[in-house]
């Protein structure tokens, strides 16, 4: 369709300016002028910048062909939009984990169970594949679970109730083939949680009390299940033993292997991105440079489907029985008093410096181009002013650490040095609630709520007032310093004394958390803004993205639901009838129409 007198494009495009984004797309389609202002490079910058209200200095996501491509991403490929409830739990939902090539995932409960989830029906709905009950193991409950590298087996840490009302941790190791239980191993304090260091070990942890508000955690790797050579190797080893002062103890232990740093999904500093896209641009100088953020099809799907109607956002914790390895700590208190347990920390420092072992320098030295790729981190929560976790421990792991064989029991050390150190401490300044690492293990994103600027603590059983805001700083592992200033709009209200965890979890383009508010939250990690709010009937505890689709997006609460969430742009596919598929990605679209070419220009020569 044509239009009457044609007015300028430049008068065109001032109009449009002042248009919402809706406006503009339902304005294209009047005629060709219009369309084709409507599609100004130009226009969408300064629509998107005013839209999200993001600062100028920041550029354009590095991967992004142009300022429409990206205004649509933000807005029709999050996974805002309720598609399903899952509701075979029947007590609070604590921790949720996909599979590393998200067909499945796990979910963990106050019922004591961990339930497998089928996510590739035919249908597009999920579906529960199998529950196993913890209760015959006393167990008080399952709090978190983590598929190994080849999604061969299921490591289960939950709550273990012993005599007297004691409580430790457990780990329970689940085959995926049969379902069977192949090991268990005890692991204290329980939210230590654990982890796998490859495909075959895990990692546990142990406390051990040497006076009232000192103790000693002991980091095990564990082989995940018994064979026949087993009998001739060690199937447990000792990895770390490392002094805690103030009460406080090792948590929340994760592995980041570093040989994925030097390819990173994202760089968040922007002088490297520009650095970084210069370089390829340079290595690619005779070759079209592509990108693919996988958020459609081609560039005609691009333009089909209403996508400016889509429903947006412009703009926990879970209790514990006790707090995890005080009762020690608060039993001694009502005999010790506060002189006499400052005297304790006074001198248990001073044993620590005297019988500990230097800190690996590989850590913090620069490497050379092409060293250290291998490197593998673990990482914890710790702390040393008081019990509640403020700082991030980094520990190297060295390669013949990785397996159970060789020397055990501290029999590779000197009879001098009891304890190992910390190879690198990251303060955060507050209550550390979560963490999560970005898919390239090139960042670290924690969850906090921080203490008053400038606070003193004086007695480490009685920590500052945590914020009801919760700080999301990321930590860059390679320069291993923190990035960019804190992403905020997630809240907790849980005071300091109790025991909280909000997992978290990073896709290649996003961040998204749970919050004791009743919401979930997912920002843009380029930009750094809030782009949706994912309501529940409770605290929402923890999220998970599929590993294979970032439009997928899991939630758990204490509503003991599951929802599922998708983008506006796979709801609206998956309501459109059937048709053939097209090639997705630029460069599987080039490849198909230069394959198409080539066929007809064979059976214009006569070739078949």
């Amino acid at each position: 369709m044509e239009c009457g007198p044609v007015l300028p494009d430049s008068l065109v495009l001032e109009i449009f300016l002042r248009l919402p984004h809706e406006a503009v797309l339902s304005a294209g389609l009047v005629c060709r002028q219009w369309l084709a202002v409507s599609r100004d490079e130009f226009l969408w910058r300064e629509l998107f910048y005013s839209f999200y209200r993001i600062p100028r200095s920041v550029p354009r996501h590095p991967a992004s062909v142009s300022w429409y491509r990206e205004f649509k991403r933000l807005f029709d490929c999050i996974p805002c939009v309720e598609v399903q409830t899952l509701v075979e739990h029947t007590d609070q939902v604590l921790h949720l984990a996909f599979s590393h090539r998200g067909h499945r995932f796990s979910s963990c409960s106050k019922d004591c169970t961990v339930k497998l989830w089928d996510t590739e029906r035919p249908d597009g709905n999920i579906s529960m594949v199998h529950s196993s009950s913890m209760r015959q193991f006393n167990w008080g409950y399952t709090q978190f679970s983590q598929f190994n590298a080849d999604d061969t087996l299921l490591l289960v840490s939950g709550v273990y109730l012993g005599p007297h009302h004691s409580s430790s941790g457990e780990i329970a190791v689940i085959s995926l083939d049969n379902y069977t239980l192949l090991s268990r191993v005890r692991n204290k304090p329980y939210d230590v949680f654990g982890c796998w260091l490859n495909e075959t070990h895990l990692i546990s942890g142990n406390l051990h009390w040497i006076g009232n508000m000192t103790s000693c955690s002991v980091l095990w790797l564990n082989k995940a299940f018994q064979d026949v050579e087993s009998e001739n190797v060690n199937v447990v080893k000792r990895l770390f033993k490392i002094q805690n002062v103030n009460a406080s103890t090792i948590r929340t232990v994760m592995v980041a292997h570093c040989r994925r740093h030097d390819s990173p999904d994202l760089l968040l500093d922007y002088e490297a991105q520009s650095q970084a896209r210069r370089q390829k641009e340079q290595q690619q100088q005779h070759q079209p440079l592509l990108f693919d953020l996988g958020t459609s099809g081609s560039e005609e799907e691009e333009e089909e489907g209403e996508w400016g109607e889509a429903a947006r956002l412009p703009t926990g914790r879970h209790p514990q029985p006790t707090i995890s390895g005080l009762d020690h700590v608060i039993q001694s208190r009502k005999n010790v008093g506060q002189t006499e347990m400052a005297i304790e920390t006074h001198l248990a420092k001073m044993m620590g410096k005297a019988h500990t072992k230097a800190p690996d320098p590989s850590l913090i030295v620069p490497s050379e181009p092409g060293e250290g790729e291998d490197k593998t981190y673990l990482l914890f929560t710790t702390g040393s002013l008081t019990y509640s976790p403020h700082q991030i421990g980094i520990k190297l792991i060295k390669p013949d650490q990785m397996t159970t064989s060789g020397p055990v029991l501290g029999e590779e050390r000197s009879s001098d040095e009891f304890f190992d150190s910390l190879d690198h401490v990251i303060d955060i300044h507050g209550h550390i609630i979560g963490m999560g690492l970005s898919p390239d293990h090139r960042y670290l994103y924690v969850n906090s709520r921080a203490w008053p600027a400038g606070c003193v603590i004086s007695d480490p059983m009685s920590p500052p007032p945590i914020a009801e805001e919760i700080d999301l700083h990321v930590i860059d592992l390679k320069s291993l310093r923190e990035e960019r200033r804190s992403l905020r709009a997630h809240r907790a209200f849980t005071p300091n004394d109790e025991c909280f965890f909000i997992f978290l979890d990073v896709s290649r383009d996003f961040v998204a958390s749970g919050a004791e508010d009743k919401h979930g939250y997912i920002w843009d990690r380029h930009y750094n803004i809030c782009l949706a709010r994912l309501a529940h009937d409770d605290v929402v505890n923890s999220v998970a993205f599929s590993p294979a689709d970032q439009e997928l997006l899991l939630s758990a609460s204490d509503d003991s639901t599951i929802k599922v969430w998708r983008s506006p742009r796979m709801v609206r596919l998956a309501q459109t009838p059937s048709r053939p598929r097209r090639p997705r990605g630029i460069l599987s679209s080039w490849l198909s129409r230069n394959k198409n070419s080539t066929s007809a220009s064979s059976c214009v020569n006569g070739k078949p």
